[in-house]
C-alpha cells in the first residue's frame, strides 16, 4: 500500500515530538519556585528531557535541535547567550556516546547517572556564568535548582516515557 500525504505528515509530526516536547518544557521550566531563604529557583526540566531523549531516541533529537533548545533557554532566562546551548550539547554528546550502557538498566541506574550529569551541568553552568559576567555568583540557588531537578526527574521521566509510547509507536 502506497503511503499517503496524511501518513507522511503524521510520521513527520511524530518524529518532531521529542523536539516539540523539549521546546514546550523550556518556558514551563522557567517558572520559578519560591524557596525560603533563596531567590526563586526553577528546575532544569529541559535538561531532563534532553537526557531522556538522548538515551531513548537520539535519532529524533539531533545536536542541532539540542542547540536550538539551549539557545531558546538562554534567550528566555537571561543567561549569557550560548551557556545553556553549550551545556545541553555536551550532555547530549556524553549521553548518546554512552547510551548502550543505559539500555536495559533499572531506573535507579538512570537516576544515579542523571545525578552525576546534573551535578556536572550545575557546576559548569555556574562557572561559565560567573566567568562571563566577571564576578562570583552565590552557589546556593544553583544547588537548590540541582536538588529540585533531581526531585522532578522520576515524574518527568515517567511523563516522557508515556509521550514516547503515545507518539512514537513503531509503525
Amino acid at each position: 500500500m502506497k503511503p499517503t500525504l496524511v501518513s507522511h505528515l503524521d510520521r513527520a509530526a511524530r518524529n518532531l515530538s521529542p523536539f516539540a516536547v523539549c521546546v514546550l518544557l523550556v518556558p514551563l521550566g522557567m517558572v520559578p519556585l519560591p524557596m525560603p531563604g533563596y531567590t526563586p529557583v526553577a528546575p532544569a526540566v529541559a535538561l531532563i528531557a534532553v537526557y531522556y531523549w538522548s538515551i531513548y531516541r537520539p535519532d529524533l533529537l539531533p545536536a542541532v535541535a539540542v542547540f536550538a533548545i539551549g539557545l531558546l533557554q538562554d534567550l528566555l532566562s537571561g543567561v549569557p547567550l550560548g551557556v545553556n546551548a553549550l551545556v545541553l550539547l555536551m550532555v547530549h554528546r556524553v549521553v548518546t556516546s554512552q547510551r548502550r550502557f543505559f539500555h536495559g538498566k533499572p531506573f535507579l541506574v538512570l537516576w544515579w547517572s542523571f545525578m552525576l550529569v546534573a551535578a556536572g551541568v550545575a557546576l559548569l553552568s555556574w562557572a561559565l556564568v560567573a566567568l562571563l559576567v566577571g564576578t562570583l555568583i552565590d552557589p546556593r540557588p544553583v544547588i537548590a535548582q540541582y536538588l529540585l531537578t533531581l526531585a522532578l526527574f522520576p515524574g518527568l521521566t515517567w511523563v516522557l516515557a508515556r509521550a514516547q509510547r503515545a507518539f512514537l509507536k513503531q509503525a
